[in-house]
């Protein structure tokens, strides 16, 4: 197999990982958004912002790990992403809280928010802040000495 083959096979199943661990993270934000709309009155903001934290920290960490490979420094990663969600956050809670206030379904937007996020992310994620340092970690190691 040329190593053009294999790289895209690598990348294929990189997408693959990626859209199931963000599946995850998709139903864990679902959870928490409903959750948080039947137990308490706030708005739609709040639940979302709750919701999309705790779907980022899980994602993070399973594509860090299994997705990406990446050995890079932790703190580091997380800073890139939190720079990415410094301006997604925002824009998506201005826009999704604005929808929702002309009458939009709540659900709707936050599936509209959750899809625009998983191409954004997955482009940024895999070009800047894991792009230099895919496949570096002990996992990806041992796959690559098998």
């Amino acid at each position: 197999m040329t190593e053009e083959k294999k790289s895209g096979k690598k990348e294929a199943l990189r997408a693959v990982k990626f859209a199931l661990f963000s599946a995850s993270a998709g139903i864990i934000e679902l959870v928490s958004f409903t959750l948080l709309d039947l137990i308490t009155p706030w708005p739609y903001w709040p639940k979302y912002l709750i919701a999309l934290v705790l779907s980022v920290l899980w994602n993070f960490t399973l594509n860090r790990t299994f997705t990406f490979q990446s050995a890079n420094n932790v703190p580091v990663a997380m800073l890139k992403v939190a720079a990415f969600y410094a301006v997604f956050t925002p824009l998506s809670t201005i826009v999704g809280n604005y929808l929702s206030t002309i009458g939009w379904n709540d659900y709707l937007v936050t599936i509209l928010n959750m899809g625009v996020n998983f191409v954004t992310e997955f482009l940024y994620d895999r070009f800047i802040v894991f792009g230099k340092t895919l496949d570096t970690n002990e996992r990806a190691k041992r796959k690559e000495s098998a």
